[in-house]
């Protein structure tokens, strides 16, 4: 048997959830799946939330995060802001219509979950800032900036992403906000 880590545990959680086509399988199934207990896992996981956030973590920044290129040859900081939103927005959709199972494990266990949504954001509001040149410290107008385009990232809006009105309503939430910026 290979050695366990924390990485092999989410790696054949993703596994199971491709094989099995459901948004979660049991620890009991992963932990047969690597030849352990299921008690083992809790070695590197306090619970299955966490052991669920971790997955959706590392799904979520493969599929949306590490998908958007800043274009830092974009002089304008609210053109290169408006430019990454944009496709921070699509990654997310594109996700959502490609792994529709993946995306309703971060849902349940990220995007319905204050704290864990938060804490996956924290990458997007680094981006906003390093784009805006906010101070790092600080996410209070990043996170605002977020939160004025959830409805183009959270799964209860899901249905609109397909809406031929998509770019015109977000470009009108964009000149909403773009003088606060």
């Amino acid at each position: 048997m290979d050695r366990i880590t924390k990485t092999t545990i989410i790696e054949t959680a993703e596994q199971l959830i491709k094989e099995t086509g459901k948004s979660e399988v049991s620890v009991p199934q992963i932990a047969r799946k690597l030849g352990i207990t299921h008690a083992a896992i809790y070695k590197y996981f306090d619970n299955k939330q966490e052991l669920w956030e971790a997955v959706a973590q590392k799904w979520f920044n493969e599929n949306i995060f590490d998908s958007i290129v800043i274009d830092k040859s974009i002089d304008n900081r609210k053109k290169q802001l408006h430019d990454w939103i944009w496709k921070f927005v699509n990654a997310k959709k594109d996700a959502y219509l490609q792994n529709q199972q993946m995306f309703k494990l971060n849902t349940k266990y990220i995007d319905n979950d204050p704290y864990a949504l938060r804490k996956v954001l924290m990458s997007s509001y680094d981006q906003i800032n390093q784009i805006m040149h906010y101070d790092r410290e600080k996410i209070v107008k990043a996170e605002t900036i977020m939160a004025a385009f959830s409805v183009f990232t959270l799964p209860n809006f899901s249905e609109f992403w397909q809406d031929t009105a998509y770019q015109s309503r977000f470009e009108a939430m964009w000149n909403l906000i773009e003088s606060g910026l």
